[in-house]
């Protein structure tokens, strides 16, 4: 069957679905099998988003999908209904980005109802690439970021969580730096260069993530950063032969000349 013909076929099953809802409403029904008629609607309109997925009607997928999120809902299926709303906000995805936010952010609020943290968190992040890539609103990105990041920081701790966590936080940190919040962006740097300079595997990053944070304290005050390099160095020792260090060092010597010159001009 071409896509046209399963185009037609997924409105049918979603007319057949509607009428088995509606029908489920009714007094004698709701008495003998109501619930059925229910779980055979969820079943028809997620056939009919599959359906309509091949036809590339994604707007329509995502209808469907979300119609049988709410039917889950209501038959009390927390599990099901996040997951079809995952799979709404998927299809939404490539036709309506504020609609598949909409959706992911309602099988967030289930999976973090449900205690189910890690899950919502991966989905914060969904969230996130949305506003960075489609609607371009780098604020509400960094609420999602920071708020992946709070979940996982909240789960068992092991090597893919600290990897995950890192990359929201450092996300955060890079558009903190261009939106010139520099002291948030440098607490991040420096939590994360912190985090990372112990770990066998993760220590040969910590001395670029110090190299941001000294970076963000050069734009804002030379002392401050010559101070935060000295610190850094104390704190994490391979950082002192690392070409990052002997970069700022430059910046820094280049800065206090011209500052030099500058007065000595003046005077």
């Amino acid at each position: 069957m071409d896509s046209a013909g399963k185009e037609r076929e997924a409105v049918q099953l979603m007319a057949e679905a509607e009428k088995r809802v509606k029908g489920s409403h009714s007094f004698l029904r709701g008495l003998f099998g109501g619930n059925t008629r229910v779980e055979e609607a969820c079943e028809m309109y997620t056939r009919a988003a599959n359906m309509f997925k091949i036809a590339k009607n994604w707007s329509a997928a995502g209808n469907a999908f979300c119609q049988a999120a709410k039917l889950h809902m209501q038959l009390q299926s927390k599990h099901d209904s996040a997951t079809s709303f995952v799979d709404a906000g998927n299809a939404y995805k490539k036709a309506d980005p504020q609609e598949a936010i909409n959706c992911l952010n309602a099988a967030i609020d289930i999976y973090t109802d449900m205690g189910r943290f890690t899950i919502a968190a991966k989905h914060h992040i969904t969230i996130a690439e949305i506003y960075e890539a489609e609607l371009v609103d780098i604020e509400k990105a960094i609420a999602h970021y920071e708020q992946a990041a709070d979940y996982y920081k909240g789960e068992e701790s092991n090597r893919q969580v600290v990897g995950i966590t890192n990359k929201c936080l450092l996300k955060v940190a890079a558009y903190a730096a261009q939106l010139e919040q520099y002291q948030k962006a440098i607490e991040i740097y420096e939590q994360v260069g912190t985090n990372t300079m112990d770990n066998p595997l993760l220590k040969y990053s910590a001395k670029e993530y110090f190299f941001k944070a000294a970076l963000c304290h050069f734009i804002v005050d030379e002392l401050n950063a010559k101070l935060a390099l000295e610190k850094y160095e104390e704190m994490f020792p391979a950082f002192t032969d690392s070409r990052e260090c002997k970069l700022l060092k430059k910046l820094l010597e280049a800065h206090e000349e011209q500052n030099s010159e500058a007065y000595t001009e003046a005077v």
